[in-house]
């Protein structure tokens, strides 16, 4: 059974807190795994936090990725959201490199099983 899409949801540990915690980096390394993925980017916006922390989305034609960081924890939870042939692990390892991150975890979720029959 297809599943219409792939959620990839990522747990960056052990990341650069200078990285984590600056919107340009964080912006630069979505939009590379976005690039990575081989996904078509519509939009994105970054919010910077005080004191700390970004979050953000890309919007892409197959769907989105998301970012919070904690830079005083060196961790960032990331969501890579795919349809088609996107690659989200590809997005994976590339977050994983662009921010430093000594260890990861993810898990792969199947999304929209039910309806492709």
């Amino acid at each position: 059974m297809r599943a219409l899409g792939r959620h990839l949801l990522l747990e960056l540990y052990d990341a650069d807190p200078v990285r984590l915690d600056d919107q340009a980096t964080i912006e630069a390394a979505m939009l590379g795994a976005a690039a990575a993925a081989g996904a078509t980017v519509r939009q994105a916006t970054f919010h910077q936090f005080a004191p700390q922390g970004v979050s953000g989305v890309v919007i892409i034609e197959e769907s989105h990725l998301t970012i919070h960081t904690w830079p005083e924890l060196g961790y960032a939870a990331i969501d890579v959201f795919t349809c088609g042939p996107a690659d989200p692990q590809a997005a994976a390892s590339f977050l994983k490199e662009a921010l430093g991150a000594r260890r990861s975890q993810y898990q792969l979720l199947d999304r929209g099983r039910d309806l492709t029959g």
